[in-house]
């Protein structure tokens, strides 16, 4: 299966990969409905973890198809085109669920325009850049549609310097964060605040959404988007993926905040503070390394 490792090469100023690529003239045209809602994050930000949620919100009654349908084809991947899978775009087509949830790693600039002109809805989630780095790091040595890792040093170099699928973490976080100041139909969630109050933050979520949970269901979702569950979840933890190999790392690995505390170095651990202290004086995002 190495051998079908994909290579980075820069489309329209980001790093990507043909997987992302060879369909974008129909991602570009998609057509968005007013009430879909989009899954917007970096990759491996809880991505998963926040369209389990969502799911469990608006069809988790509908607990059969929960259980014979994948998180990936209940919540498509919209710039997804692998071999023999359906492109992303075919497969929100094809949905009859209303509303169609869709997930996306797209830099704000790349999201096809009809998100925009129906006003959508879009919830985006950000990590901190270290555990953020840690995560794709095992996510890419088990995941054969990614490139080759090289070892956790050389991973977290090219890390800093955005030569990751879908580009930069700090483009990526800071563009999305510039878009929700003018866009009242962005909530920006943080990784860091679901961990330490998911039922704060499934209220945060449900108040954007318009969406009313009697304290059963919500706490039906709540079970449902534990860890452990999801990880116990083979319609949730990508076990039926067979692009990658669980057996070198699990797709659901920890699910924690400042496991980076386990792989930076203190040289590292210096190198990469004062590298984001640059990066970050021109926001007013901010970022939790600890909890």
């Amino acid at each position: 299966m190495e051998a079908i490792r994909p290579k980075l090469f820069d489309f329209r100023g980001v790093a990507m990969t043909n997987y992302f690529t060879d369909n974008f003239d129909n991602v570009e045209k998609f057509s968005a409905k007013p009430d879909d809602i989009l899954i917007a994050t970096y990759p491996k930000a809880g991505t998963t973890w926040v369209s389990h949620m969502l799911d469990q919100i608006y069809f988790g009654e509908n607990s059969e198809t929960l259980k014979s349908l994948p998180v990936y084809e209940r919540v498509p991947f919209l710039e997804m085109c692998a071999p023999k899978h359906m492109p992303g775009v075919e497969l929100i087509e094809n949905m009859t669920s209303s509303p169609r949830l869709i997930k996306t790693h797209l830099p704000v600039q790349l999201v096809p325009k009809s998100f925009w002109e129906q006003n959508c809805r879009v919830i985006y989630v950000a990590r901190n850049p270290k555990d953020n780095a840690v995560s794709y790091y095992h996510f890419d040595r088990m995941n054969y549609v990614e490139p080759e890792p090289g070892n956790w040093e050389s991973f977290l170099e090219r890390f800093k310097q955005g030569q990751m699928v879908f580009g930069s973490w700090y483009s990526h976080v800071k563009g999305w964060w510039e878009r929700k100041q003018t866009n009242p139909r962005i909530l920006y969630l943080f990784y860091e605040d679901l961990k330490e109050d998911v039922v704060r933050e499934l209220g945060r979520l449900c108040d954007f959404l318009g969406v009313s949970l009697s304290e059963e269901a919500r706490d039906r979702v709540l079970r449902a988007v534990g860890f452990q569950n999801m990880k116990d979840n083979s319609m949730a933890n990508y076990s039926t993926c067979a692009v990658m190999d669980h057996s070198i790392s699990p797709f659901m690995r920890k699910g924690m905040v400042a496991d980076w505390k386990n792989h930076f170095t203190v040289s590292q651990n210096e190198e990469f503070d004062e590298d984001y202290q640059r990066r970050m004086k021109d926001t007013t995002l901010t970022f939790r390394m600890e909890i």
